[in-house]
């Protein structure tokens, strides 16, 4: 994947000929209303770059926890106001549904759409070299979050323990001089259970788009940015911002790449990013 990864300059894209550096931006799994949502940067990330169309693939606002305990902090109101300008000076926003914003799939079939944004469950894009990608969250393909919701929310328990182990194990690493370190990521790596069910995923979102005679599909949902070729069709996961911080980009020729705004070691450089916490754990670093 690394080669596939591209460094953002932070000066604002130019445009090119009067239209937008970008054909097509996806960005997914922003967990707005949680501690661990990195808004500063895709604030940021957003203000720097300019396209014709901007998918939100799920899970940009995180109902689950909303619904147990309320956080909003300025910093993901000011995402909002982001997509909300950029849809007003004309990017086609299409807001596409995850399991933790679900509640507005109840919304779709009404056609909500909201000046320049629409809310859908998925949508087909076709790229500027004519090919048809499924845009979709991909939860439906998610056997446990589908059919198992009590693990799923288990499992959800267990990421947030596990951000939380990793925020002060960090803290710890950073005063010994050493870089950040990712277990959630050493997990999905490493870990022959979270490997065998990642890969079942995302196998099954590939076996998708054949029925549907598609050329390929951008998904999030596991929250790891990838892009490569799985049994003829091109899977492409826009990643998180959480820890990841990273979104695919469609060039005027079609080019899709993924772009990461900012590296692992610098997540929580600055002041007005939060790291998850419970009870106890500071709200800031």
């Amino acid at each position: 994947m690394d080669r596939l990864l591209k460094p953002v300059s932070r000066k604002p894209a130019p445009r090119v000929g009067g239209k937008p550096s970008l054909r097509t931006l996806w960005i997914s799994d922003v967990h707005l209303g949680t501690p661990g949502c990195q808004a500063a940067h895709l604030v940021d990330f957003l203000k720097h770059h300019d396209c014709r169309t901007l998918y939100l693939v799920g899970d940009i606002i995180d109902g689950w926890k909303l619904r147990k305990q309320w956080y909003w902090p300025q910093e993901h109101t000011n995402v909002i106001r982001k997509v909300l300008t950029k849809a007003k000076r004309g990017t086609r926003v299409y807001y596409v549904t995850g399991n933790h914003d679900e509640f507005l799939r109840k919304f779709v079939r009404f056609g909500l759409s909201l000046g320049n944004i629409e809310v859908v469950n998925e949508r087909i894009h076709t790229t500027a070299d004519g090919r048809r990608l499924l845009v979709t969250h991909g939860d439906a393909f998610d056997v446990i979050t589908r059919y198992h919701r009590w693990i799923a929310a288990l499992g959800d328990a267990a990421y947030e323990a596990t951000m939380t182990a990793n925020y002060w194990f960090n803290r710890l690493r950073a005063r010994a001089g050493l870089p950040y370190w990712s277990l959630s990521a050493f997990a999905k790596q490493r870990v022959k259970s979270a490997v065998n069910v990642i890969s079942r995923f995302e196998e099954t979102v590939a076996h998708e788009c054949h029925r549907r005679s598609l050329d390929g599909v951008v998904c999030g949902h596991i929250h790891h940015a990838e892009i490569r070729e799985i049994f003829g069709v091109t899977y492409h996961n826009c990643g998180d911002w959480v820890e990841g911080c990273t979104a695919l980009a469609e060039d005027h020729n079609g080019r899709i790449r993924i772009l990461r705004w900012i590296k692992r070691g610098d997540l929580h450089q600055r002041g007005t990013v939060l790291p998850l916490r419970r009870t106890g754990v500071p709200s800031a670093v």
